[in-house]
């Protein structure tokens, strides 16, 4: 099996989440973050147990690391240049160190870190190797796999929180980088009629469509296409979501209006609180208005009208 490069970035503890942001860029699959601050409350709520090992219990809690994995196909020496540059744009100390190693080797390391959560009222999502309590919501059943979107990460939880609120039985969704398909499917869970996920990466469409039939939709009620934004998309939509970086949304805002309906919604999210004012123009110059907007942890997510 070919070598894979493992790039660790080594930052300053409360610098690790924006760190970790920045490495999603790089590629938005295979990372994993270790972050010690919390580590006697984690283990507890994790396993229920206050015994942790002595070595980890030495670690030194000022400082994180942010671990990505690239494949042979990729360019890791891009990727190290890439993150150094922005690393050191936002005034982030860092090391970077790379090795060789096996995807054996690192493809579940994520896993002890993701776990069953309730998000809004509705919904609660649940990874297939971990069973739960619905406790009275709707289960989402998910398997990231290498695409992003466990709905663990502010900008994810924010989007579904704010679809909640315009799912009906006639609601077609649209969404647009689509990741795991996480969005797409919650919607579709929560009762829309039908969605659409379009994501540029092959991997994210296999794990979205794979994600899709494990919680029962598959085509015509739920599509997964793959291309770059909308090039590949049709039809209007009642809801369009995108949960992406600034820099893509505010190119997409002279084309997303293309595809809604009278009346139809414009949830986006990905946006760091840095970016915030130029997609707020981006608004502004193709003719949207701001319904709310949600923040949390330095992200925000808007709903928008035109």
């Amino acid at each position: 099996m070919s070598e894979w490069t493992e790039v660790k970035i080594g930052v300053k503890a409360e610098d690790v989440e924006k760190a970790g942001d920045i490495a999603t860029m790089v590629v938005p699959y295979g990372i994993y973050i270790e972050d010690y601050r919390d580590l006697e409350q984690q283990a507890w709520e994790i396993a229920h147990i206050d015994l942790i090992d002595d070595e980890l219990l030495k670690k030194d809690r000022t400082k994180a690391f942010v671990h990505v994995y690239i494949s042979p196909e990729e360019n890791p020496l891009e990727a190290v240049a890439f993150l150094s540059e922005r690393l050191s744009a936002e005034g982030i100390e860092n090391k970077i160190e790379t090795n060789e190693c096996k995807k054996e080797e690192w493809e579940n390391n994520w896993k002890q870190y993701f776990h069953a959560m309730p998000v809004g009222e509705k919904l609660l999502i649940r990874p297939l190797w971990e069973d739960a309590d619905a406790q009275g919501r709707t289960v989402l059943s998910i398997e990231p796999g290498l695409a992003f979107g466990s709905g663990t990460h502010e900008t994810t939880r924010l989007c579904l929180e704010t679809l909640e609120k315009y799912i009906t039985a006639e609601t077609s969704v649209l969404d647009v980088g689509c990741g795991s398909g996480i969005l797409s499917i919650a919607a579709l869970l929560l009762g829309a009629k039908n969605a659409v996920g379009v994501d540029i990466d092959a991997l994210a469409v296999k794990t979205a469509r794979e994600n899709g039939e494990v919680n029962g939709f598959k085509e015509p009620e739920y599509t997964v296409l793959e291309g770059n934004l909308t090039e590949k998309v049709s039809g209007k939509f009642d809801v369009v979501v995108a949960n992406i970086v600034a820099d893509v949304i505010i190119m997409f805002c002279k084309d997303v209006a293309s595809f809604m309906k009278e009346g139809a919604v414009f949830i986006t999210s990905g946006i760091i609180d840095t970016k915030e004012q130029e997609v707020v123009d981006a608004f502004n110059k193709y003719g949207f208005r701001i319904k709310a907007r949600h923040s949390d942890k330095g992200w925000v997510c808007f709903e928008c009208e035109r």
